[in-house]
């Protein structure tokens, strides 16, 4: 049985003094939850204050990005140690804004997960397509791509710490989000990907969960698909009673 991950992205949100309350009403509302994983992804700035304000609770805490090399003359970047070294457990990577607006590609995403699994953290693994790939049959040939160049040379071993978000771009800060059937189509393709490159028991063991609009009013139908194994939530993770809700889903 893999345990539901539903994680907050913030994104660029919430000075630190924003955060810490973001934070304590959080635990108060969650705190009774333990069958799940629960982890928030604030702005660098705010990472070790949140850090220390989430000390003995029951909430993991992840970075919105990092660098693929631990030390050397790269001005304005952040390294997997680093951020480690703030508290984290996590690293989104492969966002759809940092391939969309930064240029990323995959092989320098596929370089970040290698340098975050050298490092013990997780990656949170995000893909997805676009709304003219969705419309001209392209899903599933980008996904592929996407997957097989993300977690090229990935050791197997590493897979137990990375889970793969699904976020079909059409789908994210639009207010529209892609059918239950859609999703769990996607991720059940998706898991097929993994066992053709890690084998079946890796495969039934990575989480894959689902990014793109999910509110409390989706979540339960989404959570209730067999491949879904969590959200990527943005815009309502912001929001503590929303999140919560989210979290607690049914």
């Amino acid at each position: 049985m893999r345990k539901p991950f539903i994680a907050g992205n913030w994104k660029l949100h919430n000075t630190v003094r924003e955060s810490l309350e973001l934070i304590e009403a959080l635990k108060t509302s969650v705190k009774d939850v333990t069958d799940r994983e629960i982890v928030v992804a604030p702005v660098f700035t705010a990472l070790a204050s949140v850090s220390r304000a989430l000390q003995g609770s029951n909430i993991s805490l992840a970075a919105q990005n990092c660098y693929p090399a631990q030390t050397g003359a790269f001005t304005g970047e952040v390294s997997p140690s680093l951020l480690k070294d703030a508290g984290c457990d996590y690293v989104i990577v492969g966002h759809s804004e940092r391939r969309q607006l930064l240029g990323e590609t995959d092989p320098f995403i596929n370089a970040k997960i290698r340098a975050l699994a050298g490092e013990g953290l997780g990656a949170i693994f995000c893909i997805g397509e676009t709304l003219d790939e969705r419309e001209t049959d392209q899903t599933l040939d980008v996904l592929h791509t996407q997957v097989t160049a993300g977690l090229k040379e990935v050791p197997a071993e590493a897979m137990a710490r990375i889970v793969v978000a699904y976020e079909p771009i059409w789908a994210i800060g639009t207010g529209r989000t892609a059918s239950e059937d859609q999703a769990e189509d996607a991720h059940a393709f998706i898991r097929g990907l993994l066992q053709g490159l890690f084998g079946l028991s890796v495969a039934q063991e990575v989480r894959i969960i689902y990014g793109g609009s999910v509110k409390p009013d989706n979540v339960d139908g989404l959570m209730a698909q067999e491949d879904i194994d969590g959200c990527l939530v943005g815009g309502a993770s912001l929001k503590a009673a929303d999140f919560s809700r989210i979290v607690q889903f049914a």
